[in-house]
Parts: structure tokens; C-alpha cells; sequence
């Protein structure tokens, strides 16, 4: 019976695939992704099944919460996790994505999950043959990349999921960096998501409770924007403008590299090249004269101002799509350190905030930084957490427990150097069920907004050694700014314009009281003892 039904879903595939090519207007395109289908889909298919056969087979008779069954629930994360990780580098493309993304939820996905992905997925990552690179060039421009600039380096300078830079020289002199991407790509995009929801629909078919198919659905949506270069240089140009017209204040210490439009196409994008330093190579940071503690302000700054104020938010800032440069053509310093100028790379996966979404956003950020535990849930509420959540909501965002959230503490939600590690993970293990529930209810832009966060926190982590008190008193404040036009927007009588008056001298009161706290607690660390 087995033998006749694969024998029939075979050969039905394989008759839906002749008269896909048959009726394609590029049958040799349609072709390739027809013969990319059946690998993936086995592939998937193993190791959906793997999967859920380990977990079951492991965790058969033992009672939850005891200590047998955590350590073997342990280990079947390991094994699980190793075998997404393998299937990811099989398969390439939209899957390393996936497995980037899977990287960066931190306290959302099992640790298990996201040390496996975050060890490999963004060093691992494929590298196209030069011949590959070449037909790139020549399909898109018509001509050699040994043509089209006066030197190119054939050797990828670096390597990501979607595509490899190289280094190269314009006719005129001018030093580019040259982001080409994966010839592949293009025949497996739509393959990689369709077999990408098959298997985490299956899983979650096994096990209810495992609910990220809305992880599938961001990628589904993203990957074709992503996939666009001329996007990517459109968004980092608007990501500026929004800096120059709504923050300029801080516009200055935010750069993205030039665009080489002439020189650009869909699947190539030519740039500036940006001699700088990766925002987590401290070494590197301190020895061109910039403080590491400046840059993770300046980052949690830009990144504030992005979210509660343009509603148009970079959402992948992980270390390697973020550099450090002292301010050009600057000679003010601050005890000896140079200003920091924060260079914003690959553009291409942003997400827009709607009014309402972003004002609800920035009054729960607000309320988090004060203890406000009224405002939490209230605000929780209006993002979709609903009353009964939003405890597990500030705890996602904060990755702080609900009774060190609303204490009244300054630095209630600070991460510091010791902050044991291995309790949060417990206590997202404890509300697994939980934490997917809420994830179901979130809107997605909202989802993107946790991914977002948890790579700052992996950012200010490695400059600083964990979240800082100033960090959180600039989220404060740029989110309170952002309540206080919204309000002012809104005001329809002199008394309106009064109320905003007092609220905001309360909050340079309680700005000031902080900032008093701070240099307290500095003074503290510096007397021996």
C-alpha cells in the first residue's frame, strides 16, 4: 500500500512538474526549480519526521518538569537543532536566512536553538564560484565584472546568505565594495519558502504547541524584497533622509555607504566601500580612538529613534551589518575619545511601522523604563498581548522577570556581567507554551520589532558587557519624546497644551533624578573597595 501511494504522489509530481514546464513562458527556468523541489522536499520531509520521531521517542513516559525530563528534552533540542542546522547548509539560500533568523530570537526559541544557529549561521555562510559571479554580470549588464570596473577582486571579500561582496575600482579611481547575489537564487527562492512552510507545518501539526509558522510568513514577505537590491538601496537612502528630517540632532553620527546607481541592478548592488570597524570588535573600536560605551549609546540612539519616531525600522542589526567609524573631518573629543559615527550596511530587510502601532510601541517602552505597571498592561493590550500576557510580554522584551520590572529601581532592567543566563532560559522554558501563544496574538511587525531587540541586546552585550542604565534611560526618553508629539499632535484646547507642558517637566525631573543615579553609581565602581 505504502509502495503504491509514494508510487502515485511520484508520479503525480512528476506530471504536475511536465505540464508546469510545458506551459511556463521560461520552461528551462521552470525546469530548474522543478528539479530543486524533490531533494529539498525529502530533505525536509527526514528531518521534519527525525525530529518529531526524537522527541517523542525521548520524552515517552516521563513526567513533565522533572529533572529527567529536562535533561532529556535538553538533549533533544541539541540533536534537533543540529539537524536544522545541517538541513539549512544543505539546502542554502532562503534556509540560512531562516536559520539566521532563528539565531536572533533569543529567549523566544529554545537556547538550545538559538546557540546552534548563532555559532554558524553567520560564519558559514555559501560562496559562489567567480564563473557564477560572471554570469551575474553578464545577464544583468552585459558585460564581465573585469569590464565593468578597472580592477575587481575575484576572491569575495565577505559572504552572507543571499549574497558575496567583493572589492573592486570604477574606471574613475573610486574604491567599491560589489554585493553579488547567489546565481541560485533565483531558481530556488520560491522553492526554499513553499518547502520551508511544509515543514514547519508539519512540525507544528506534530506538536500544536510549536507555533512559528508565522516566522515563515515574515519570510515569505521579506525574502522577495530582500532578494531586490534597487529595494535595498532605495531603503538605505530613505533610512537617512528620515535621519536629516526628523532626528537631526543625531544625523550627523549616521551614515550609510554611497550608491553606485549606474552600477547597480537587482541582483547587484555597488557601494561605497566603508573602511570601518565592526561594531563588536571592541580591540578595534578602542585602537581608532572611539570609546566602546559611545558607540553602544549611539546605537541604542539611532536605533530609539528609528522605532518610536521614523516608523521605518532597520530589522537586522546584528554585528556584521553595523560599523564604527570616528566622526570624518571631527577634532572634538570627550576625554580623549573621539565621536563615534555608526555606518548602517545591508538595507534590505525593513518593516514600517504604522501610527497607532508605533505611539502604543513607544508608550510601552516608556512605561517599562519607568515601573509603570498600569501603562504595561494597557499598552500591552493594544499590541494584541491581551490583559492576560502582558507579564510575559515586558518579560520577551526586557528578558527581565515581571517582579524586576516594575520594581522602582533605576537600573530595574539592566543586564549586567552576571546576570545568570541560564535562569532566563529556564524561565523561558518554564512558559514555552506561553511565549508561543503570544507570539501568535503579536502582530508580525511587532515580532520583527523582539528579533530587532534581542540583536541590540547581543550588541550592547559584547561593547559593554551587558545592557547599561544610560542605554535604558535613552529609550526613555526618545520614546517619551515620541508619546509627547503624539499628544501634541492631538491637542484640541489650551488645557491639553498645559497637561503636555507638566508632563514633560516631570519627565526632565525624573530624567534628572536618573541621570544624578548614574554618576552615583559611576562614582561607586571607580572608589576602591
Amino acid at each position: 500500500m505504502w509502495r503504491r501511494a509514494a508510487t502515485a504522489a511520484l508520479s503525480l509530481g512528476a506530471g504536475a512538474g511536465a505540464v508546469s514546464i510545458a506551459t511556463s513562458e521560461d520552461p528551462a527556468a521552470t525546469f530548474k526549480v522543478c528539479a530543486h523541489l524533490p531533494p529539498r522536499l525529502l530533505r525536509d520531509s527526514v528531518t521534519a519526521a527525525t525530529i518529531a520521531f526524537d522527541y517523542k521517542w525521548s520524552l515517552w513516559g516521563l513526567e513533565p518538569g522533572t529533572p529527567v525530563w529536562q535533561s532529556a528534552k535538553h538533549h533533544a533540542h541539541l540533536r534537533s537543532a543540529n539537524r536544522l542546522q545541517e538541513l539549512c547548509f544543505r539546502n542554502g539560500g532562503i534556509y540560512i536566512k531562516l536559520g539566521q533568523h532563528i539565531a536572533q530570537l533569543e529567549y523566544v526559541v529554545p537556547e538550545e536553538y538559538v546557540q546552534t544557529m548563532r555559532e554558524s549561521m553567520l560564519k558559514r555562510c555559501p560562496v559562489s564560484s567567480y564563473e557564477q559571479v560572471r554570469g551575474v554580470f553578464t545577464k544583468d549588464l552585459g558585460e564581465s565584472p573585469e569590464t565593468v570596473f578597472a580592477e575587481f577582486d575575484p576572491a569575495p571579500f565577505a559572504s552572507a546568505s543571499l549574497a558575496q561582496v567583493h572589492v573592486a575600482r570604477t574606471h574613475d579611481g573610486q574604491k567599491v565594495a560589489v554585493k553579488v547575489q547567489h546565481d541560485h537564487l533565483t531558481n530556488t527562492g520560491v522553492v526554499d519558502i513553499a518547502t520551508v512552510d511544509l515543514l514547519v507545518n508539519a512540525l507544528h501539526y506534530i506538536f500544536p504547541t510549536f507555533d512559528y509558522r508565522w516566522l515563515v510568513d515574515e519570510v515569505r514577505e521579506s525574502a522577495p524584497k530582500e532578494l531586490d537590491f534597487l529595494n535595498e538601496a532605495k531603503n538605505s537612502e530613505r533610512c537617512l533622509n528620515n535621519f536629516r528630517k526628523l532626528s537631526p540632532q543625531i544625523a550627523g553620527s549616521i551614515y550609510a555607504p554611497k550608491v553606485y546607481w549606474n552600477l547597480s541592478t537587482s541582483r547587484i548592488l555597488t557601494m561605497e566601500f566603508m573602511d570601518a570597524k565592526e561594531v563588536t570588535d571592541v580591540s578595534g573600536i578602542k585602537s581608532i580612538g572611539v570609546h566602546p560605551v559611545d558607540v553602544s549609546n549611539l546605537v541604542s540612539k539611532a536605533f530609539a529613534e528609528m522605532i518610536f519616531k521614523h516608523g521605518f525600522v532597520h530589522c537586522d542589526p546584528h554585528a556584521a551589518n553595523m560599523m564604527v567609524r570616528p566622526m570624518p573631518q571631527d577634532s572634538r573629543k570627550l576625554f580623549g575619545w573621539k565621536r563615534p559615527q555608526l555606518v548602517l550596511l545591508d538595507h534590505g530587510l525593513y518593516k514600517e511601522l504604522d501610527y497607532n502601532t508605533r505611539i502604543s510601541y513607544a508608550s510601552l517602552w516608556k512605561a517599562l523604563v519607568f515601573a509603570d505597571a498600569k501603562a504595561i498592561k494597557e499598552n500591552s493590550a493594544k499590541l494584541g498581548a491581551g490583559e492576560d500576557l502582558h507579564a510575559l510580554f515586558a518579560g520577551v522584551l526586557t528578558m527581565r522577570p515581571w517582579k524586576r520590572v516594575i520594581d522602582p529601581s533605576p537600573d530595574h532592567l539592566v543586564l549586567g556581567k552576571n546576570t545568570d543566563y541560564s535562569e532566563l532560559q529556564n524561565y523561558a522554558s518554564l512558559y514555552f507554551t506561553e511565549i508561543s501563544e503570544l507570539l501568535r496574538r503579536l502582530p508580525r511587525v511587532i515580532l520583527l520589532m523582539l528579533k530587532t531587540n534581542d540583536c541590540l541586546r547581543a550588541v550592547s552585550h559584547a561593547l559593554v558587557g551587558g545592557s547599561s542604565l544610560e542605554s535604558f534611560m535613552i529609550i526613555g526618553r526618545v520614546s517619551s519624546e515620541a508619546v509627547l508629539d503624539a499628544k501634541r499632535m492631538n491637542r484640541r484646547s489650551f488645557l491639553d497644551g498645559l497637561k503636555i507642558w507638566l508632563e514633560e517637566a516631570l519627565l526632565e525631573a525624573r530624567f534628572f533624578t536618573l541621570k544624578l543615579m548614574l554618576c552615583v553609581m559611576q562614582l561607586r565602581k571607580l572608589l576602591p573597595g
